[in-house]
């Protein structure tokens, strides 16, 4: 599976580990003739580092390079490749821990299915490997316009905001946005650095000047794209939209949200009603969990199931707030500009000979994934049979199969034969993939 890739109609492939020699995205989707966001990118990834005293000591520059896709400042429709290289690295620190499952991380259950480790860093389950993300976030900026996204976060550990104010929030560091108990959360972060501690936060979010329509039933909805976009990001275990669990409580009279000509009267249900986007503000909140990397001793066991204590020593973050706001943001610019694509396909408004290319494209990688997919599947059919020492070959099968697929193709409007002739050779591979 190609689990390192968003490639849907807008997409990317990134690569590279913690403390590997770089970290890198392959953006492919990108139309030629446009001007490459040198300025946009660079924001974004300052703001992506560490920038309190809260957060990783590791000082990396974050310089990009753009190796291939960008000439003379402009794309030129061929792969774009972009590589940031790790220069501040301390493999050593993990040189005690390395055989250790670290409590939290992705040790044990990427050691479960890979069988192998990368324990500098944590590897790829590390969150540096969000840099990439930040990079095709900020490629978006302008095929996103006039959509803003604001986040803030209106809990830290213990610490609540109970007033939203967006100016002061622009005012400090941890974009923390209750002027009435800001000193109150920075002792309170002090105290938990100080016990080699960490804590968690929860991120309100506001999608704004969004427009109605966006997402496609059933299985790509708005919301369930939004929620695996910003899930698959590592400290994230939790999203609710509008008033989320909340509505489970209410009576349907409350949890509605009522029209009238002039639009909705309330946003309960945060903007997207059937998997589609109404028009109002896209409203939600995450959870973020606290860093696992903590200096406290922990209990654990090592590669070969042997109990132990472990005591992380090295950079890391008391809380991941601010670092993983544009993070959280570069992903839900990425699911929305993949909706926004897919729309204007849909409605075929202002597409040219390129869009219509860029969407046919994608269905044929589509077919040929799948057709891979079912190869390997057809090989674990083949291994299956020999040791049940049945036969592999099944006329029986075969014709069921062909049945259902020309019933299915009549419903499509697609002509039997036709289905029939594509299945024939898909059916033979797979007889010699067995």
């Amino acid at each position: 599976m190609k689990s390192n890739s968003l490639a849907k109609y807008l997409g990317f492939t990134c690569f590279g580990e913690s403390h590997g020699k770089a970290m890198g995205i392959v953006i492919e989707d990108i139309k030629p003739n446009i001007e490459f966001p040198y300025e946009a990118i660079n924001n974004a990834l300052q703001k992506r580092r560490p920038n309190t005293k809260y957060g990783s000591q590791r000082r990396e520059e974050d310089v990009f390079h753009v190796l291939s896709g960008v000439y003379e400042g402009k794309t030129t429709g061929l792969p774009i490749c972009i590589l940031v290289y790790n220069k501040d690295i301390k493999s050593k620190d993990y040189d005690k821990i390395k055989e250790l499952f670290r409590p939290g991380h992705a040790d044990f259950s990427w050691y479960k299915k890979f069988k192998i480790i990368d324990w500098r860093g944590g590897g790829r389950a590390s969150g540096r490997e969000t840099i990439s993300r930040v990079i095709a976030g900020a490629i978006v900026d302008e095929y996103i316009k006039p959509i803003e996204i604001d986040l803030y976060p209106i809990k830290i550990g213990q610490i609540n905001a109970n007033k939203l104010d967006k100016s002061y929030a622009n005012t400090n560091p941890m974009q923390w946005a209750d002027n009435s108990n800001y000193d109150e959360l920075i002792a309170y972060l002090d105290d938990i650095q100080a016990q080699g501690d960490s804590v968690g936060a929860v991120v309100y979010g506001e999608i704004k000047n969004i427009t109605a329509g966006l997402g496609d039933p059933v299985f790509d909805k708005l919301d369930a794209n939004l929620a695996k976009a910003i899930m698959s990001i590592g400290a994230i275990k939790g999203i609710e939209f509008g008033d989320g669990f909340a509505l489970a409580s209410m009576l349907g009279s409350e949890a509605n949200d009522q029209m009238n000509s002039n639009g909705f009267l309330t946003n309960h249900q945060g903007g997207i009603l059937g998997g589609v986007s109404t028009g109002s503000s896209i409203c939600f909140k995450i959870a973020i969990k606290p860093v696992p990397s903590i200096s406290k001793p922990q209990k654990t066991v090592n590669i070969n199931n042997n109990e132990t204590e472990i005591e992380i020593i090295g950079r890391h973050d008391t809380c991941l707030i601010p670092r993983i706001l544009p993070v959280i943001k570069s992903m839900i610019k990425l699911c929305l500009a993949d909706a926004i694509a897919y729309q204007k396909l849909i409605e075929g408004e202002n597409q040219s000979l390129i869009d219509y290319r860029e969407a046919i494209d994608k269905i044929d990688e589509d077919i040929l994934l799948a057709l891979v997919r079912r190869m390997k599947i057809s090989e674990q059919i083949g291994i299956y049979k020999k040791q049940a020492h049945l036969a592999i070959e099944n006329k029986e099968r075969e014709q069921e199969l062909f049945n259902a697929l020309e019933s299915k193709a009549s419903l499509l409007g697609l002509e039997k034969e036709f289905v029939k002739s594509i299945w024939t050779k898909i059916i033979a591979e797979s007889k010699r993939h067995q």
